[in-house]
């Protein structure tokens, strides 16, 4: 299964009270800020909430 790093680059000032749960519960919280998460429906949805404060790559695992 693959992975993928999720990197926040843009603010969570102004957004919803919800979307800014969904950036705590990815893991982020600033600007810049990554986390590799496995590539799961349960993860996608909360992509899926905020696409406009999140950049998506896929993460080969090898480090």
């Amino acid at each position: 299964m693959s992975d993928l790093r999720i990197t926040q680059v843009r603010s969570a000032i102004g957004s919803k009270p919800k979307q800014r749960g969904t950036l705590r519960s990815l893991g982020l919280g600033r600007i810049g800020k990554s986390n590799v998460l496995p590539d799961k429906p349960e993860v996608r949805g909360m992509i899926a909430r905020v696409p406009h404060l999140v950049e998506v790559t896929e993460d080969s695992g090898e480090a």
